[in-house]
């Protein structure tokens, strides 16, 4: 019998070097993943090299000018990585390249012109002898790892093939297949800690803070950061329905086409805002912190994302928008308007102090977790195309890309705060009671 201090049996397996590539923003517990990731290949005597600063060094790979080591990657050892589990930032380096970009639906993967930098990443990681591939990112890398499997598999046979697991990353935590993503607590608590002291700030001189807290697609954070910093209110994306909500026809700049367009109805957003601060004055608190969430500059009108640029996902530019700047003026007029009293109103946006803060012990467990997942999905359980998950005790499971991703569009499913939710009905229970 084996002993239960033993170490894991080594596994037979023909991988002579993995890869590790972090893409997209920081999170905190990031050298957790890619440490004991590495650390596990190492000792499963795998050569372990460490792809700096995402796909940028990769998606214009051309052989007469071959990677250095140093500037585009470099060697994961057990030096490299003493003490790092802890550590802040990113080993590695991280970009928002994304050598998919061009492919959005399978078809695409044939065209020799939309699919180059694929192949150029594809070139790049064999030009290092990698035979497997560890990808760490939000669900736009998730998408650019199923990209480039599936154009292996449209490689002539005889072509080496790059195995490649996923590990989901993100502290918006809106990922379909797993429950909570590593950094998202430790980002809650940094962003939690600033609303408290902004409370005492507002106290003191009888105002209002409108803190915008990052959560492009979902409110995650921003309902983390809300129910821990004890804010007075929280809106989010999932909570642009019924009377919130409305509709708008626009010209699409790039099609020139009329097109419906759901957006929030500013008037009915602001009231709802207003109303707690009445409300919170009834209660002799004229002071407060209202958190929204970023990704609510989606559903401006279109009057307000005029000229805004987007990035190589489509995303516009939230930094552009300067939402709690433009909502706040809002509340701060229509509060005026309706009390006949003035209420200073300060709009701010938090976000990028939370992303490489000092990760929580639950956040390097989880990460750690991960980390080792990827190694025991490509090694002991020899996966292709999965992504790692974990749920109760740390336990492991891997989810098909091909559950994640739409085989058709090739994106990805947000997964919200559901309506009504546990989750979603305690940040309720805790704001400003107003009757509504």
């Amino acid at each position: 019998m084996t002993s239960s201090l033993s170490p894991p049996s080594k596994t037979t397996h023909s991988f002579q070097r993995a890869a590790i590539l972090f893409a997209g923003g920081p999170a905190p517990a990031a050298n957790a993943v890619i440490s004991t990731a590495a650390v596990s290949f190492l000792r499963a005597g795998i050569e372990v090299v460490g792809i700096k600063h995402g796909y940028s060094q990769l998606i214009d790979y051309n052989p007469a000018k071959p990677l250095q080591e140093g500037q585009d990657y470099v060697h994961l050892d057990h030096q490299f990585l003493k003490r790092s589990r802890n550590s802040q930032g990113i080993l590695i380096g991280t970009s928002r390249s994304n050598p998919g970009k061009h492919i959005s639906h399978p078809d695409h993967l044939d065209d020799p012109q939309l699919s180059e930098p694929l192949r150029n990443v594809y070139a790049g990681l064999r030009s290092l002898n990698v035979d497997a591939l560890i990808s760490i990112g939000g669900d736009d890398t998730l998408k650019t790892a199923n990209k480039f499997k599936l154009y292996q598999d449209r490689l002539p046979a005889d072509e080496p093939r790059i195995p490649v697991v996923h590990l989901p990353k993100t502290i918006d935590n809106d990922y379909m297949g797993i429950d909570f993503t590593f950094g998202y607590f430790t980002a809650v608590d940094t962003l939690a800690t600033e609303v408290r002291n902004l409370i005492y700030d507002a106290e003191a001189a009888s105002a209002y803070f409108l803190a915008e807290t990052m959560g492009r697609s979902a409110g995650w954070l921003a309902y983390g950061a809300a129910i821990a910093g004890e804010a007075s209110l929280v809106i989010s994306v999932e909570d642009i329905t019924g009377p919130y909500a409305s509709e708008e026809t626009y010209t699409n700049p790039q099609t020139q086409q009329q097109e419906p367009r759901n957006i929030m109805d500013m008037e009915a957003v602001v009231g709802r805002i207003v109303k707690t601060m009445q409300a919170r004055e009834q209660e002799g608190k004229p002071f407060g912190v209202i958190i929204i969430a970023e990704g609510l500059a989606e559903f401006l009108p279109y009057q307000y994302l005029e000229g805004i640029a987007r990035d190589d996902h489509g995303h516009i530019s939230i930094a552009d928008v300067n939402l709690s700047r433009l909502i706040s003026k809002l509340i701060a007029e229509t509060y005026e308007a309706e009390t006949g009293s003035k209420r200073k109103v300060t709009g701010l946006q938090l976000g990028y102090e939370s992303r490489c803060s000092q990760p929580h012990a639950f956040d390097v467990m989880l990460g750690s977790q991960l980390g080792v997942g990827a190694y025991i999905g490509l090694v002991e359980q020899q996966l292709n195309g999965v992504m790692v998950s974990i749920s109760g005790q740390l336990d492991l499971h891997y989810v098909p890309f091909d559950e994640l991703v739409d085989p058709e569009t090739l994106v990805t499913v947000v997964r919200y705060i559901e309506s009504n939710s546990d989750f979603h009905r305690l940040a309720r229970f805790l704001e400003t009671h107003v009757n509504d």
